[in-house]
């Protein structure tokens, strides 16, 4: 029982990690697009270059992260193969997709509320959309921070557990040539 809190522990730790990483992203985009969102064009593209950039630092710094605490998970517990390596890799991706999401949920809720109002207002202007579908949306916004909760939970958790599989297959090393001595 202790063997599986400490698993959970280390999990947890791994998890805070990236969830925090990704979050600290989501604040930095929204900080470069309220600065610049408001001063033209050249500003606007400026933020546009500048949150590609962010985004590209977060992506590879989550997934050398999630690698590296794998590999040290595997480090720590040698006795233990590759399903139980993708199971700690799924356990700190449920993690970190809980504060996440959770983060998000407190962005579309505080720092940014008016941000499905402003989809809304997007889709009202195309010539595309009739009354009866913008209807059917704007019935739905209301609900639209928990649905985002629950669909950004879902996709980081799918996501990071799609990684761990990857990821698990060569952590421990199959290989039996390979010097683990190193």
């Amino acid at each position: 029982m202790s063997i599986n809190n400490s698993n959970w522990e280390e999990a947890g730790r791994a998890g805070l990690v990236l969830g925090c990483i990704s979050t600290a992203y989501m604040l930095a985009e929204w900080s470069t697009t309220s600065l610049f969102g408001q001063s033209g064009a050249f500003a606007m593209i400026a933020a546009g270059v500048i949150n590609i950039i962010l985004w590209a630092v977060k992506f590879g710094a989550c997934l050398y992260l999630m690698r590296l605490f794998m590999l040290r998970y595997s480090a720590g517990h040698p006795e233990e193969g590759n399903g139980e390596v993708f199971r700690f890799g799924a356990r700190v991706a449920l993690l970190s997709a809980i504060i996440y999401s959770a983060a998000y949920l407190a962005y579309v809720l505080f720092l940014a509320p008016d941000i499905f109002e402003k989809t809304i207002g997007m889709l009202r202007d195309n010539p595309m959309m009739d009354a009866a579908s913008i209807g059917q949306i704007e019935e739905m916004l209301p609900k639209m921070p928990t649905m985002s909760f629950f669909v950004t939970f879902g996709y980081c958790w799918l996501f990071g557990t799609v990684l761990s599989a990857i990821y698990s297959r060569n952590i421990p090393s199959s290989n039996p040539f390979e010097d683990n001595n190193r």
